[in-house]
């Protein structure tokens, strides 16, 4: 079952301790602008699935994030969201990882939901009919021997 949520109000997204992102809602427009972003655009053909799922995901953080708890520069003085920093805090490998199964999966694993088809309920061969109707075994024949 899918639950719509109609308030389309953001979250905050605990990704490790101490750091919190304020997010918006994943929904269509936020995913077809990230597709369409400059950085996505200017792979090559033949990128890696890792540096095309890298670039997506600070695609669709850069406009996902609208504030964070937690980040700070080197002195450790909180830092205000820009696209700059959100790209920096995503090469943090578990701020990605927390970010793509949190966040990103979400919207591919419903996506991924609708590709499927429900087996049938008692096997796959369940609405499958016979074409012809069945032939009856020969009747035995008695043997001279």
């Amino acid at each position: 079952m899918i639950r719509l949520n109609l308030t389309a109000s953001p979250e905050w997204l605990e990704l490790a301790p101490g750091l919190r992102l304020l997010v918006a809602p994943l929904t269509t427009a936020l995913m077809v602008s990230a597709r369409a972003d400059a950085t996505i655009e200017a792979l090559s053909e033949d990128a890696s699935q890792e540096d095309l799922a890298l670039a997506m995901a600070k695609a669709v953080a850069r406009r996902a994030v609208l504030d964070w708890e937690g980040v700070g520069d080197d002195a450790g003085n909180p830092v205000p969201v820009t696209p700059e920093g959100i790209d920096a805090l995503l090469e943090i490998w578990p701020v990605f990882e927390a970010f793509q199964t949190s966040y990103v999966a979400q919207g591919l694993i419903l996506d991924a939901e609708k590709n499927g088809s429900a087996p049938s309920p008692t096997g796959p061969s369940a609405g499958a009919t016979a074409i012809a109707p069945p032939v009856p075994a020969p009747a035995p024949t008695a043997r001279q021997d």
